[in-house]
């Protein structure tokens, strides 16, 4: 089913949408929570979380790629149950993307945080849309979405320590570029 006829679903107030929804993107959803959380349980209450968020918000929103927007809400949802639970020390998944993301995002305590995260994410949009397609669509598959080094390595067919050097030039030229822009890591 076509994006525009699901979301006609939930339009319409349709119990058909959230099914059609789980049947289209459910494995890509949780997928992503899976990645950040590690934990299958939680994954899915994120992913079902997204679907009641998905109910409650359209309408009065009509997102223009459902998928993208569904990714968006999940990769929150689960972040934010990451946070929480992270004090007892439960997750590892997202804790070493954050570990290696570290030394080339700046901190985001300072005084003009909203003017600088814009900048920021225009940096970064104007970064990814310099690099060749497949370095970026693996930057955002590994540091968006989480998927581990080892599964991209094999579905690349290349050894996990070639794709973990390959992920680490990509970082550095990140931070070369950070740094020409300005930024303080």
């Amino acid at each position: 089913m076509e994006d525009s006829q699901i979301i006609g679903l939930y339009f319409a107030r349709d119990e058909a949408a959230i099914s059609e929804t789980a049947k289209k993107y459910g494995a890509f959803c949780r997928g992503i929570a899976v990645n950040i959380l590690s934990v299958e349980a939680d994954a899915e209450e994120c992913v079902n979380d997204a679907y009641l968020q998905a109910w409650n918000s359209i309408p009065p929103q009509r997102p223009n790629r459902l998928g993208a927007w569904l990714g968006r809400v999940v990769r929150n949802n689960a972040i934010n149950l990451w946070n929480k639970k992270h004090r007892k020390k439960r997750y590892a998944g997202m804790e070493q993307l954050i570990m290696e993301l570290s030394d080339c995002i700046p901190s985001p305590m300072t005084v003009e945080r909203e003017i600088e995260e814009k900048e920021l994410t225009e940096a970064l949009n104007a970064w990814l849309a310099s690099l060749p397609q497949d370095d970026r669509i693996l930057f955002m598959r590994r540091y968006w979405n989480g998927e581990m080094v080892k599964e991209l390595a094999m579905e690349y067919g290349v050894s996990p320590n070639k794709l973990a050097k390959r992920m680490y030039m990509l970082r550095q030229n990140l931070r070369t570029m950070l740094v020409k822009e300005g930024y303080s890591l």
